[in-house]
């Protein structure tokens, strides 16, 4: 027998196996100790019988004006008669007998006592020096049919309460493991970025060490990533100022010398510098997607923050035209201003950099609160679609990406509750890309 893999049902099956086990084997003993007293109490109706009838018998013969006559007793009324009986005197003859004896099943007399045939127990006792006896016998069926009254008796109750009790173990077991249920309900309701403790305070005290391991393991994790995260944020700050000095440093000696060459090679090395920069800014907002707190207590109006950032990176951006749509009502989401601006800036770079040049890049917020970003270009594979959002994917033709921005918008969307939705191409359309994402705990007002 293989066990079940549930421990609800592994305690409910055993306890339920080892009640059963035990209920019947006290059912048994009772079974047994009952046949043995019914015995004493069938026993003792037996002598009990013969020595009341025997005087009876003995006057009512003594009597007679014609000895040796055999007397049969009619029965009152019709009924069954578990005990018969015959008196006989010392050469066997029968001088009385009840109404249903059956002379064939009692054998001679051979003293005072209790004896058993193969379908019927007996006892015999004698008066006047053994001139007169009398035996009375039982049908060792009745004895039978009572004993499998009784055996019922005992057996259907069990029968009955079996199934409540294994109800009543399986209930009992089910609200033992209550708390360990809540326990891992509370576990698996969580996102992937989050390694706070567990409260485990309603734990049996058998699991609770359990979950005291688990919650010093998540303490240990957590204190290893804010280590990472905290080392990757500080690292892209501290470089923040010594690029921007050597970026005025190298525009500075473009602008000093004359040599052509020695301008060109200015020039990229203040090229080299930005896309530093560029990555450095990346690692930043990467940081602060996987560390920082990225929802407000309260739900805002989004509309405000996605206009100053198109509008800004518009200012910026000469290649591609920023299209605008925002909706006349207010769009309320809980997500964290600098958590969306950092949302709507990759996606949007995104579309700049790989849409078709010189195109519009449209930028809209729905009123059910799906900001959606659109470009022409080329249509990407289902396959390379897939991987988008994955750490590193650049595009082999240009090397100005950081291969960071759709994966730090998918690691917000992730840990906001949201969902980033890439299609290619766009609905509606034989060419180009869109990124989908919805806001988390949005709602209009009229």
């Amino acid at each position: 027998m293989r066990w079940p893999r549930s421990l609800q049902a592994r305690l409910g099956l055993s306890l339920g196996l080892v009640l059963t086990v035990l209920w019947l084997l006290a059912a048994t003993v009772t079974a047994v100790i009952v046949r043995g007293e019914m015995d004493e109490v069938f026993d003792s109706a037996l002598r009990e019988t013969a020595e009341r009838i025997l005087p009876l018998a003995v006057t009512d013969i003594v009597g007679r004006e014609d000895q040796g006559v055999t007397q049969r007793l009619a029965p009152i009324r019709g009924h069954a008669e578990f005990f018969t009986y015959l008196v006989r005197d010392a050469e066997g003859r029968i001088l009385l007998q009840s109404h249903a004896a059956d002379p064939a099943v009692f054998p001679p007399y051979d003293g005072p006592g209790f004896r058993q045939t193969a379908t019927h127990r007996l006892y015999s006792d004698a008066a006047l020096q053994g001139t007169i006896r009398i035996t009375v016998a039982e049908p060792l069926a009745h004895r039978a049919s009572v004993a499998r009254e009784i055996q019922m008796g005992l057996g259907l109750p069990l029968l009955i309460m079996l199934p409540v009790a294994l109800a009543a173990i399986i209930l009992a077991v089910r609200f033992s493991l209550d708390p360990l249920r809540r326990f891992r309900t509370r576990l698996a309701a969580r996102g992937a970025r989050d390694l706070s403790e567990v409260p485990a305070d309603d734990l049996p005290a058998e699991i609770d060490p359990l979950a005291a391991t688990l919650n010093s393991l998540l303490a240990r994790l957590r204190d290893a990533f804010e280590a990472e995260r905290s080392f990757a944020a500080n690292a892209a700050h501290e470089l923040r100022t010594p690029l921007a000095g050597a970026i005025a440093q190298a525009q500075r000696l473009r602008s000093e010398t004359e040599d052509r060459a020695a301008a060109q090679r200015a020039t990229d090395i203040e090229e080299t510098l930005k896309r530093l920069t560029r990555r450095t800014e990346r690692l930043m907002q990467m940081a602060r997607a996987e560390g920082g707190r990225l929802q407000t207590e309260t739900p805002y109006d989004v509309r405000t923050v996605l206009r100053i950032v198109v509008e800004d990176m518009a200012r910026g951006s000469q290649s591609a035209e920023l299209a605008l749509d925002l909706p006349e009502t207010p769009v309320l989401s809980t997500i964290d201003p600098d958590a969306l601006g950092i949302v709507c800036r990759n996606v949007v770079e995104n579309a700049l950099r790989h849409g078709a040049a010189h195109a519009e890049v449209r930028v809209s917020l729905t009123p059910a609160g799906d900001l959606i970003v659109s470009n022409a270009g080329p249509v990407v594979d289902p396959e390379r679609l897939a991987r988008l959002t994955d750490r590193f994917q650049r595009d082999a033709q240009k090397s100005d990406g950081s291969g960071l921005g759709l994966y730090i918008v998918a690691a917000i969307a992730n840990r906001t509750g949201s969902r980033l939705t890439l299609t290619s191409p766009r609905p509606g359309a034989a060419d180009g890309f869109e990124a989908r994402f919805q806001l988390p705990a949005t709602a209009s007002e009229a």
